[in-house]
């Protein structure tokens, strides 16, 4: 494990370990302010993110960030954004298993120099990942669960709201589930 987010971003850089690095324009390490208390993961990057190396940049980060923006939340202030795997997966299809598999330890270094006390799965294959790998994301998201002392939240992907607008009610009580959380374990987020 890396013991700066300078040596660890500067490291995963120059990441080979699976074929996502062949055809990759940017990492997307990860963005946001590295002292939150909370943190999003992603899956990991679309087309609009690999041009310009930041998470969620396309129409679905856009609307993640107005939803953010509702809550007191931004990128640029209050929390940290980054992804299961580090490069673009082909066509943006789902990262395979064992590109996760291999792309994994970023994150959680990432997760380890930032101590976040909250962590939002932004969607089924992070949530998956990350707080349960049975996990139904259309009848869990929104619900609390508390791992190794960090409570975890899954909710709906903003690009699954963009392809079906009747969900976005759901992940706005996520998000109001979520500043009441902030605003009873937090200390520094708003």
């Amino acid at each position: 494990m890396y013991e700066s987010w300078e040596t660890l971003k500067n490291e995963c850089t120059k990441c080979t370990k699976c074929d996502l690095c062949k055809e990759r324009t940017n990492v997307v390490f990860g963005e946001g302010n590295p002292k939150s208390e909370v943190m999003f993961i992603g899956e990991g990057p679309g087309e609009q993110e690999d041009l310009q190396g930041k998470p969620f940049v396309g129409r679905s980060g856009k609307l993640l960030d107005k939803m953010l923006g509702e809550i007191g939340l931004s990128r640029n202030k209050n929390i940290y954004i980054g992804n299961i795997v580090k490069c673009r997966p082909p066509k943006n299809r789902d990262p395979l298993p064992e590109e996760q598999e291999l792309c994994i330890n970023w994150l959680r270094n990432q997760v380890l120099l930032l101590k976040p006390k909250i962590i939002v799965a932004v969607g089924r294959i992070a949530a998956m990942k990350i707080i349960d790998p049975n996990i139904k994301i259309t009848k869990q998201h929104g619900t609390f669960y508390l791992k190794k002392k960090t409570w975890m939240m899954p909710t709906i992907h903003p690009a699954a709201i963009l392809r079906n607008p009747n969900q976005k009610p759901l992940v706005e009580q996520d998000f109001i589930n979520l500043k009441e959380k902030i605003k009873e374990i937090c200390t520094n987020t708003y």
